[in-house]
């Protein structure tokens, strides 16, 4: 079992970095429906199931970060 986000998709392929370093291409089509770009996946061989959790985690990491930098 591995942990991936979400970066981009191109067309039917959705780039997943794994684990904060490889990028891997999945098909769109084996994701779960509704998945979005910066969505944390939880990839456990063939089966693929959003991270809300992790999501959520993510985003206000990112949420805190952009607080940070544009502080008046």
């Amino acid at each position: 079992m591995v942990q991936g986000i979400i970066d981009r998709f191109e067309g039917k392929i959705a780039v997943i970095e794994i684990d904060g370093g490889d990028m891997k291409d999945f098909p769109k089509s084996s994701l779960p429906k509704g998945a979005k770009v910066g969505d944390m996946l939880i990839i456990d061989g063939d089966k693929i199931t959003i991270s809300k959790e992790g999501t959520e985690k993510l985003r206000k990491e990112i949420d805190d970060l952009m607080d940070e930098l544009f502080e008046d």
